[in-house]
C-alpha cells in the first residue's frame, strides 16, 4: 500500500498513434509527448508533485495514492506481464515499477 512516506506505483509508457503515453497505474496520472522519454521524464515530475501535495494536505478521506486502475492500462499491463505471447495494440516503450 502507497503511502506519502514511501510506495512505488507500475508504469506504462506505449505509443499510440504518434503520440507516446506515459501512464501511473495507481494514480490515475497520464502525460503525453512526442517522446517516449520525455513523457516518462514529465509523468515522473507530475507522480513527484503530486505525493508532495498529498504529504501537504495530510488526512484526506479517500486513498489517493491507491486507486482503482482504469480497466484499459490495467489490461495492457495484464498483457505486458503475460507468460503467454500476446500482440499488445500499441508499441511499447517500457513497463515496470518505480518509485513513488
Amino acid at each position: 500500500m502507497n503511502t506519502p512516506q514511501k510506495g512505488k506505483f507500475r508504469h506504462i509508457v506505449f505509443k499510440d498513434g504518434d503520440t507516446w503515453y506515459a501512464v501511473a497505474l495507481e494514480f490515475n496520472i497520464v502525460e503525453s509527448s512526442n517522446d517516449p522519454k520525455l513523457a516518462y521524464f514529465n509523468l515522473l515530475q507530475a507522480v513527484s508533485g503530486y505525493v508532495l501535495s498529498l504529504k501537504k494536505i495530510k488526512g484526506a478521506r479517500f486513498n489517493p495514492l491507491n486507486q482503482v486502475t482504469d480497466q484499459e492500462y490495467e489490461k495492457l499491463w495484464s498483457i505486458l506481464n503475460s507468460s503467454k505471447p500476446v500482440k499488445s495494440p500499441y508499441e511499447i516503450n517500457m513497463f515496470g515499477f518505480a518509485q513513488a
